[in-house]
């Protein structure tokens, strides 16, 4: 008899995102005049940067000839697009890194490295928190039963307006650490002093932090770390996640890269130490097979001059929505976070109504969708998501609708 992996039943019955497409589907179907504007999901609007175009034509010649055809590549990645990771991601920042890993997604490594972990491991979360970081946990063993909204084996961490969302170190000890900064959902930041106290914690307790960095490209305090290597320390207890789909509007054509360090090692039971680098790599060459040669040749061009441009205009053009909610929310006194190193907009629900209440009422009033917070974890319900991702015209649009409705 085939048995089932009974950790499916523990995760929750839809994932968040797939429960908003359908609620919007349903209403959609049932007011098909009316015109819906989504700042729920965080997928970008704006086109690919030129440069990475036509990268992307002349790979797609050379796939056509036969003396420049290419079939299997590294699963590791090009050498082509790690070396200009390296030079333009860190040693900018005065980091010597070099074990750089490109995937088709930071959502995807971020789930697929807990293949790394025992599931004796303690898991923290930040909560509220994107819903893959619990959701592979769970999937992998790691989060005891579903009770009265968290799951028994993980720790969590509340950020919320209460500790100006800047997480507490867990009082008992934890083995695998997620933090994301600039964070998703809540758009708020940790200074170089405090995430150092995460990196000091988790030397001292063998512990290994897994950093979510998908959003540093909207930083603009120069106190914000765009890398957790910034953190003297780090290397030994961290592994890190970018990507160029927010940064550089790669979310239809899928790369990003996961840097494990070298010096990162696990243990068994008996004491004994695994480099985690080689762990993944092993992993990688089995269950990977790589990012297309020609989306890789797309990255590449992200780091000439002109893609650079591009790239700083396409985010300058999310930033201006950013304030564009920012300032439509403060003038019906709705309280607001996030916005300014980060494209998301956390906001508290007015009071009296729950998180997804006030979905339904954008939704319904305003057709104007947004992110219930309820969906990240239990600290988010009171919150609600806004993205800055939309076009000008329907970031206004949108404000126009939401401000009316109060």
């Amino acid at each position: 008899m085939i048995k089932v992996n009974e950790n499916f039943g523990k995760v929750q019955d839809s994932y968040l995102f797939s429960t908003i497409a359908k609620k919007v589907a349903e209403y959609q179907k049932n007011n098909p005049d009316k015109k819906i504007i989504k700042l729920g999901i965080g997928d970008v609007t704006r086109p690919l940067p030129t440069p990475c175009i036509e990268a992307m034509k002349k790979a797609s010649d050379e796939m056509g000839d036969a003396n420049t055809f290419k079939g299997y590549g590294p699963e590791q990645g090009y050498d082509f697009l790690r070396k200009a990771i390296i030079e333009n991601e860190y040693k900018d920042l005065g980091i010597d890194i070099d074990e750089v890993f490109v995937s088709d997604g930071a959502k995807c490594d971020t789930g697929n490295i807990v293949d790394l972990f025992s599931q004796d491991n303690k898991v923290a979360i930040l909560d509220p928190v994107y819903p893959v970081y619990l959701d592979t946990n769970v999937l992998s063993g790691r989060s005891g039963k579903f009770n009265n909204g968290k799951y028994d084996g993980i720790v969590y961490m509340p950020t919320t307006e209460e500790n100006n969302f800047i997480p507490e170190l867990p009082k008992e000890k934890v083995d695998m650490i997620y933090l994301c900064f600039p964070n998703n959902p809540t758009g708020t930041t940790l200074s170089k002093e405090e995430l150092k106290k995460w990196v000091d914690y988790a030397r001292e307790n063998k512990s290994i932090i897994l950093f979510d960095s998908a959003y540093e490209g909207f930083i603009v305090d120069e106190n914000i770390p765009h890398s957790i290597y910034e953190i003297e320390g780090a290397k030994d207890v961290a592994i890190e996640f970018k990507s160029f789909s927010k940064k550089a509007g790669f979310t239809g054509i899928r790369c990003a890269y996961t840097i494990v360090p070298k010096s990162l090692v696990a243990y068994d039971n008996d004491g004994n130490t695994y480099k985690l680098n080689s762990l993944w790599n092993r992993r990688q060459t089995t269950k990977f097979n790589g990012v297309s040669y020609v989306v890789q040749r797309a990255a590449e061009a992200v780091y000439t001059p002109e893609g650079q441009k591009e790239i700083e205009e396409n985010i300058n053009y999310y930033r201006e929505n950013a304030k564009i909610i920012l300032e439509g929310l403060k003038n019906i006194n709705i309280k607001t976070y996030g916005g300014v190193n980060s494209p998301y907009i956390w906001l508290k629900v007015p009071e009296g109504k729950t998180s997804w209440e006030f979905f339904d009422e954008l939704l319904e009033k305003a057709n104007v969708v947004g992110t219930p917070g309820a969906g990240f974890g239990p600290s988010g319900e009171g919150y609600f998501r806004l993205t800055a991702f939309g076009t000008h015209e329907n970031t206004i649009e949108a404000m126009k609708r939401i401000e009316s409705i109060f």
